[in-house]
């Protein structure tokens, strides 16, 4: 197999070294976490739609950055992009000993409960005093809310079926309609965030990344938004002088394209 990951790594040196690239030589890992986090999301969006091309590309350019900042750990004497790589085989050859070694986990939970038991033998996880912790904070609210529960479910703390996660959701409803009639703001933003926090529950149990179908909803969303727009203008109109009535005609209609 044809290995251009030293290439790549290579390349990361010469762009920072005495004679490369200006831009380049003055990131700092603080400069650089957008750029992570941006190439991260637009992994995520090549991966919706579906273009092997696109998702090559993109993953290319998320391992960029990895390389990126082990490059720059390497100039303050830390680590190399070797040490990431050895580690991260040596963690992951330790995480599935069902694999690797003689443990016996036939199903899925199983491993993930075991996931867990041995990240609480691991250097830096001995410490924690909750499964809940190391979820990162700057998470999106509904994916840090999945994983929250994910890690919660693992050891059983979840439903059996989804009729007994349906009645919690009526609740929360419920309990968010009386804080409307009480007018109550404060009450009205805790019920609001009681019951996204069910539905991303429900999500997870019925195997949704909540993330992904919002995502997807907002897409459906814009397209169906910019059929608006485009024959209202069509019709030498703007929807500012629309009514709601006949927007909403041509919303039913953008449902059907």
């Amino acid at each position: 197999m044809n290995n251009n990951l030293p290439g790549l790594i290579a390349l990361m040196a010469k762009l920072r070294g005495p004679d490369g690239c200006p831009w380049d030589r003055k990131q700092t890992t603080e400069s650089l976490k957008p750029f992570l986090v941006e190439e991260c999301y637009e992994v995520i969006d090549a991966l919706d739609d579906g273009s092997p091309d696109k998702i090559k590309e993109e993953l290319g350019d998320l391992l960029f950055q990895i390389i990126f900042h082990a490059r720059i750990a390497e100039e303050q004497g830390h680590f190399a992009m070797h040490d990431v790589i050895e580690a991260n085989i040596e963690k992951m050859t330790r995480r599935h000993p069902h694999v690797f070694g003689d443990a016996k986990l036939s199903t899925d939970r199983e491993v993930l409960s075991n996931w867990e038991e041995l990240k609480k033998k691991e250097k830096g996880y001995e410490d924690r005093k909750s499964i809940l912790e190391g979820i990162p904070r700057q998470l999106p609210s509904l994916l840090r809310a999945h994983s929250i529960q994910e890690r919660a479910a693992r050891v059983g703390f979840d439903w059996n079926r989804l009729d007994d996660a349906l009645p919690k959701l009526d609740e929360e409803i419920a309990e968010f309609k009386e804080a409307l009639k009480k007018e109550d703001a404060a009450g009205i933003e805790e019920e609001l965030g009681d019951l996204f926090f069910t539905l991303v529950n429900i999500s997870r149990f019925l195997g949704v990344n909540p993330e992904d179908a919002l995502r997807k909803t907002i897409s459906k969303f814009i397209q169906r938004f910019r059929y608006l727009e485009e024959h209202a203008a069509d019709a030498g109109r703007s929807l500012n002088d629309m009514t709601l009535e006949e927007m909403e005609q041509l919303w039913q209609e953008s449902k059907k394209e």
